[in-house]
């Protein structure tokens, strides 16, 4: 296992707050930092010591992190496979370009949670409508039907109810292969987010339950407000996947949790995730800095959670109502991204609060109205 020490330079493949994150962390420690994304002022870039502005998958510029980078990480997973293939032969990528590939196809990505020995709702997969509308009865309705690639916060799905709306998916096909899955009636949605480094030495983050409002996050409630019995069956299900895919790095797995406690896996997101931000002040290493251990070849750090904590999203039309109450709220920890525009509906930062009553808190960030519903 290769050890990269402070004063070295950590290569990141994009430049958004993920990136940034990570970057703050590695920065802590001594490291350097190189980016490489499109936008010259990108989250990262803001605080990156080397900045390569080109577009993930311009072979030259992927070299050039290479030459400038004694490791070489990402922070999300859209990026091209071949290209960062192509890096591994030339550059030091412990995480190697096989898991992203793996997350990028939903269809290869379940067959991979079904090998490790974790629990899946039953799906179907077809190259076209017509092998969709043939195959359907095998899962029933209600069923969600996914493209195999694309989509992220609820894009590129859509939910059937019945055989007459079926022709409500056809057009998913004209992007790509997609799936199918059966409707899970689920009570809550939680994730795990596993860290593990090239020795196999792995730790889970106390465990997230999320709040989604439009298919994306809005909260996440640490510890998960579910039986222990669930807990040990999720940090199973995360340990066997990455022991079966040979993680190096950071890997968040989405889980729904059913009526009767068990467990079903959802997706899979091999980098640091939104609901693990929460780490930053509620733990003794937040996901950003055992990331960074991960894939230096660092001993990792046994999670700790400090106290019961809750993190919010800030989106685009959140931002103006926060700065109005900062003054008044001295417990939340407050991180913005550095997105030069506030777009509706876009990720600009988080909040986090620690507390020692889950369901007050709950009520006193509802009252705000910074996320009510004519601010969403």
């Amino acid at each position: 296992m290769k050890t990269i020490l402070p004063g070295q330079t950590i290569g990141i493949i994009g430049g958004g707050q993920l990136g940034r994150m990570m970057g703050m962390a590695a920065k802590e420690a001594g490291f350097k930092i190189a980016v490489l994304d499109p936008v010259p002022d990108s989250p990262c870039g803001q605080i990156a010591d080397i900045r390569i502005v080109a577009p993930y998958n311009d072979q030259e510029a992927l070299e050039e992190l290479g030459e400038v980078s004694d490791v070489i990480t990402y922070e999300f997973e859209n990026i091209d496979y071949e290209g960062l293939k192509r890096l591994t032969e030339i550059a030091y990528v412990p995480q190697g370009a096989e898991l992203v590939q793996i997350t990028q196809n939903r269809i290869r990505e379940k067959e991979q949670i079904t090998a490790a020995g974790a629990p899946v709702a039953n799906y179907i997969t077809a190259l076209t409508y017509d092998e969709f509308t043939s195959k359907v009865h095998e899962i029933g309705f209600p069923c969600i039907v996914k493209t195999a690639f694309g989509g992220y916060d609820g894009k590129g799905q859509v939910k059937v109810n019945s055989m007459e709306e079926v022709n409500e998916a056809e057009s998913l096909f004209t992007h790509s292969a997609c799936i199918a899955e059966a409707f899970v009636p689920f009570e809550k949605e939680i994730s795990v987010i596993i860290q593990r480094n090239a020795a196999g030495e792995s730790y889970c983050l106390p465990i997230a339950e999320n709040i989604h409002i439009n298919h994306i996050l809005h909260e996440s409630i640490v510890p998960a407000r579910v039986q222990e019995t669930v807990l040990a069956q999720a940090e199973e299900a995360a340990s066997k996947i990455a022991d079966h895919l040979e993680l190096v790095g950071t890997l968040a797995v989405e889980m729904f949790v059913l009526d009767d406690d068990r467990i079903v896996i959802n997706e899979l997101a091999p980098r640091p995730h939104n609901s693990g931000h929460y780490s930053i002040e509620a733990c003794n290493i937040s996901q950003f800095h055992q990331h960074v251990r991960a894939v230096c070849g660092w001993p990792l750090r046994k999670p700790k959670l400090w106290a019961p904590s809750i993190m919010v999203n800030v989106l685009g039309q959140h931002v103006a109502p926060l700065k109005k109450v900062i003054k008044d709220y001295p417990d939340w920890s407050i991180h913005l991204y550095g997105k030069a525009e506030a777009k509706h509906m876009r990720k600009m930062g988080h909040i986090t609060i620690m507390t020692d009553n889950i369901e007050k808190t709950l009520k006193d960030i509802d009252a705000t109205n910074i996320w009510s519903e004519n601010n969403n």
